[in-house]
């Protein structure tokens, strides 16, 4: 637990500047995705798979730093972007001296980008919306007030595992008081700032608390799959970046979607 507290000491530290400081938002998150991608890349090699590791990361790296300088990614763009990529790997696959997984190193290696980098870079459009700071500090406070209060909740009452093939040590009493947290958090935070109607604070907040925990669970699927328990070891007593981050990396676009859809911000 010291290690823990020590580890979101410096987490909450570097998140806090990266909110109010759009630059400083855009270099936290592209260090956050580097090192999260580099994390699940080994993940998936501790199967045996040989990944694109580099091509990953450099793909990894375009698609934030372009949204970041407003690069106009039209749809041609994008479609361009996919073709270049698979074009890339398919020459180094090429060149490889054996034909050894070659489907798994090519959709490992996009997968990975598309899930922990295109998903994160949302975070970057949040902040640079109207009002972005607070919006971030929205998403997050909800999205890890789910994260905490399933954790401690879990820890005191929990009893009936959530998904135990998935998750053992996750519980139904830990998912829905983390659920309860989050509600509250959105809905005490919204009555500062005000930026949502009471029922508005309700609803996102719900969604985002389900969606994070669904993201959780997802990166539990994968790292047993792997057959390791953390993603890495950079965060003491939290594992890896991509274990704090696992929950945002679904909960990022969907509020980014329901603030410019459903909102019009």
């Amino acid at each position: 637990m010291r290690k823990r507290v020590f580890s979101s000491t410096i987490l909450v530290f570097i998140v806090g500047l990266a909110i109010f400081s759009y630059k400083l938002c855009f270099v936290a998150l592209l260090g956050f995705i580097l090192v999260a991608l580099w994390e699940f890349f080994n993940m998936i090699e501790n199967k045996g798979v040989s990944l694109f590791q580099g091509v990953g990361l450099f793909l990894g790296a375009v698609i934030p730093i372009t949204i970041f300088f407003k690069f106009p990614l039209t749809v041609e763009w994008q479609f361009m972007s996919i073709i270049a990529g698979l074009f890339a790997l398919f020459i180094l696959e090429l060149t490889r001296k054996e034909n050894y997984q070659t489907v798994l190193s090519i959709s490992g290696t996009l997968f990975g980008v598309i899930y922990i980098c295109w998903c994160l870079s949302s975070i970057i459009k949040i902040r640079a919306l109207d009002d972005g700071a607070f919006l971030l500090a929205f998403l997050i406070l909800v999205t890890k007030s789910s994260d905490l209060g399933a954790y401690f909740i879990g820890r005191k009452w929990g009893k009936r595992p959530l998904l135990k093939r998935v998750s053992p040590n996750k519980s139904l009493e830990g998912a829905f008081g983390g659920l309860v947290v989050s509600l509250i958090a959105g809905v005490v935070f919204n009555a500062f700032v005000d930026f949502f109607t009471l029922y508005q604070a309700l609803f996102i907040s719900f969604i985002l608390a389900v969606i994070g925990e669904l993201g959780d669970l997802f990166e539990s699927l994968l790292k047993r799959d792997c057959g390791v328990k953390d993603s890495g070891r950079l965060l003491p007593g939290m594992g890896g970046v991509l274990d704090v981050v696992d929950s945002l990396i679904f909960t990022a676009p969907v509020f980014y979607i329901y603030l410019t859809t459903i909102v019009g911000r």
